[in-house]
């Protein structure tokens, strides 16, 4: 069984909510995940001492591998010479050296996509072709039986409640991609509201059986939420296990027994790529509460 510990949009600047950070601190650690993903725009407009608290904030999550990818406000808006001749820079510095990155472990293979395109697309991304070869030769590394993980910061899916967020370019063309390479999971954020559903919700594509399943998070610390979760945070926990993909989507709530914190609101349970239904689950409801890990709150203990 692999855990993710999936959070994105931390937004480090003015939105940035100071207890809600140290609420997403506290159940990251409660959770002791393998893996933790912040999916993209650590900071708010780029600044130098924006980086350095989401890089110090960072280094406060438990000991785990870290996947990361730049967002769209990881480059700079408005400085525009910095934008075009050095537009990552500060994210380099503070908080990866690599923009589009590979972590291999015994249970999945995670490709990590810089989505930003500084000078054709800030706000709604691309993905270029080079990248989805890049993804298919990291993937000939995945043993069968590996999860296939995808991580951008902008979405591929378009928002459920059709409030903006036009999906990349090409969205389409890589979404056949990765449906080709097999991947179990697409990870992202962007959208300030999470979305947790299959890509067959939104395109057929080549493979009508399967799909990708597409794991969007809201923004986690900042007041920056969008629709639903207007000044809401939230996170996802993920539980990649041999035949199924388990999903807890957790929301900050103020009032959770002697102080804030993270509690689950949903939680989701999909076949793994190349199963066709939960064929082992008799009662797949009670399975993902099996599983889903030690409690982040008191209300998820029922305290």
């Amino acid at each position: 069984m692999l855990t993710l510990f999936h959070c994105s949009d931390l937004h480090f600047g003015p939105a940035f909510e100071p207890r809600v950070g140290e609420a997403l601190l506290q159940a990251a650690e409660m959770q002791q995940p393998d893996v933790i993903v912040a999916s993209g725009d650590f900071t708010m407009r780029a600044k130098r001492e924006q980086f350095q608290a989401a890089r110090a904030f960072l280094d406060r999550l438990p000991s785990a591998p870290l996947v990361v990818t730049p967002g769209n406000h990881d480059v700079p808006l408005y400085r525009v010479a910095e934008r075009i001749f050095r537009p990552y820079e500060l994210y380099r510095e503070y908080i990866s050296p690599d923009l589009d990155s590979v972590l291999v472990l015994d249970e999945a293979v995670i490709v990590s996509l810089n989505s930003t395109a500084p000078l054709r697309a800030i706000v709604n991304g691309r993905i270029s072709p080079w990248q989805l070869d890049f993804a298919e030769r990291a993937f000939e590394k995945a043993a069968p039986g590996m999860a296939r993980i995808v991580v951008a910061h902008h979405h591929f899916a378009p928002a459920p409640d059709y409030e903006g967020g036009q999906v990349m370019p090409d969205a389409k063309r890589s979404l056949d991609r990765f449906t080709r390479l097999r991947v179990d999971l697409l990870l992202g954020g962007h959208l300030h509201r999470a979305y947790i559903g299959n890509s067959l919700d939104m395109y057929p594509g080549e493979d009508r059986e399967h799909g990708i399943i597409i794991v969007e998070c809201g923004t986690s610390t900042s007041r920056r939420g969008r629709v639903r979760e207007r000044e809401k945070n939230s996170y996802n926990l993920i539980r990649v296990g041999d035949e199924v993909v388990r999903i807890s989507h957790n929301m900050f709530f103020e009032g959770l027994g002697d102080a804030p914190g993270f509690a689950p609101i949903s939680r989701h349970v999909f076949p793994r790529a190349g199963r066709h239904h939960l064929r082992d689950l008799r009662d797949p409801a009670a399975a993902v509460t099996a599983e889903d890990g030690p409690p982040s709150t008191a209300l998820e203990r029922g305290d």
